[in-house]
């Protein structure tokens, strides 16, 4: 009896240590680390690692040491970790005549050059009455190709004071124009020592040439320079699609189409193929589950494809209202939208960036019912990083190699139940070994003494 119960407790031990994590998972994949002193690594996901996980949060994503051990782990959109700083360039910028009424436009005369750029400017206007006279400007941005987000103006600073609104207009050709900001209030006041400065003057536009022109307020700055403000560059991966064919369905009288994805992707703008010329006016919904109602994600919209090859048309994108890992799409049309396109989700990888805590080698692990991803401040620990090395640190990069099975597969493939037999089989030998325990003590009480 005592012999049994010595075997039954090394079996227990033996049963227990086997049950490491990884066996928790369904697939693994190898990490190489590029700098193997780097300490901190992103592991970009992959279509395939997105297919793998089961958790809506993607809490089913981890990092093992090579002991089988989780390592501090964190999942980051591609690009976090500190915006690019926005460049600025100078343009070239004419001073326009005081104008009784800037509303009633000038009349201009311009020399530009083959490229577009302004070589002189004539213009001519209803002279203002004597008293101030607040400047209009050109400015010449032909040599850009992207869109402007803000003018900064720099001016003298032996002024009167200066609190007054401008407007800014657009134009491509210097005849038509357009408004592209009603009220920008430029400021410049002093007192007791003081300064109050507003220089910047929003944009967000593209065109080859601006016009300010003065509106209400007090004073006029005598200009000197303006800095046009680009855009920082996008540190963002590029858009992934997953093109889907729908299926018919029809839900409380409503006719729809049924979209099934394959994998927790962080879905975030979704577009409409048709099979050739096509229009229409789209809802888009998506839900976790059967059971789960319908969240709006996009629409109404009007999505279509008119012409072919190189002169094409086609409606643009559509963003959602927000990132969302649902597996059911739904796509509801206006009355009269027979054609039915097929649906297109783009998604952007993201990265988990883990500490390199314990043994190498690393694996990432996927696809789990019960095993989750435990809270680590990865992130909060790369910002003091990159405050004290700069903006420009990162960490070094993991990359995956080839997707193999582990233990958990057959347990744990996505989208089936899990079969938890290590868990039962425990249980069972507990109870075994508890009423084998019981009976041995049982015996012994009732052994006569003596």
């Amino acid at each position: 009896m005592i012999r049994l119960g010595t075997t039954l407790g090394l079996a227990l031990l033996a049963l227990s240590a086997s049950a490491a994590p990884a066996d928790d998972y369904a697939t693994q994949w190898s990490l190489t680390l590029a700098d193997p002193d780097a300490g901190a690594y992103a592991v970009v996901l992959d279509a395939a690692v997105y297919r793998q996980a089961r958790s809506p949060a993607l809490r089913d994503i981890d990092v093992l040491d090579a002991a089988g051990a989780p390592v501090p782990a964190q999942l980051m959109r591609t690009g976090d970790g500190g915006d690019a700083d926005a460049v600025r360039v100078d343009l070239r910028w004419f001073a326009l005549p005081a104008a009784e009424n800037p509303g009633d436009g000038w009349s201009m005369a311009v020399d530009r050059a083959a490229d577009g750029r302004i070589l002189r400017v004539q213009a001519g206007t209803v002279a203002a009455p004597p008293g101030e006279r607040p400047q209009a400007w050109l400015v010449d941005a032909s040599a850009l190709d992207v869109r402007i987000e803000a003018l900064h103006l720099a001016w003298a600073a032996d002024n009167d004071g200066i609190d007054r609104a401008y407007r800014v207009e657009a134009s491509d050709d210097l005849r038509q124009w357009r408004s592209v900001q009603s009220a920008a209030q430029l400021v410049d006041l002093s007192r007791d020592g003081e300064r109050l400065l507003q220089q910047r003057v929003p944009v967000a536009a593209s065109a080859r040439y601006l016009r300010l022109l003065p509106a209400q307020g007090e004073g006029s700055p005598r200009l000197q320079s303006v800095r046009a403000e680009l855009a920082p560059p996008d540190r963002r991966a590029p858009l992934q699609w997953r093109e889907l064919a729908g299926s018919p369905m029809d839900e409380r009288g409503v006719a729809a189409q049924l979209f099934e994805l394959d994998g927790r992707y962080p879905v975030e703008v979704a577009d409409l193929q048709y099979p050739g010329n096509g229009t229409g006016q789209w809802r888009l919904y998506s839900r976790e589950h059967d059971e789960a109602p319908w969240t709006l994600r996009a629409g109404p919209w009007v999505a279509y494809a008119i012409g072919s090859g190189e002169g094409a048309n086609r409606s643009a994108p559509q963003p959602l209202s927000g990132i969302t890992r649902d597996r059911q799409w739904k796509l509801v049309g206006a009355d009269g939208a027979s054609l039915v396109p097929r649906l297109r989700l783009g998604w952007r990888p993201e990265a988990l960036v883990f500490i390199a805590q314990g043994e190498a080698p690393y694996r990432l692990v996927a696809g789990s019912a019960r095993a989750e991803r435990g809270a680590a401040p990865v992130a909060q620990s790369l910002e003091a990083i990159g405050k004290a090395h700069g903006r420009d640190w990162q960490p070094g990069i993991a990359s995956l190699a080839q997707m193999r099975p582990l233990a958990g597969e057959d347990a744990l493939r996505p989208g089936t139940a899990p079969s938890d037999w290590r868990g039962w089989l425990l249980w069972a030998l507990l109870l075994c070994g508890a009423a084998l325990v019981a009976g041995l003590a049982m015996s012994l009480l009732r052994k006569p003494r003596g």
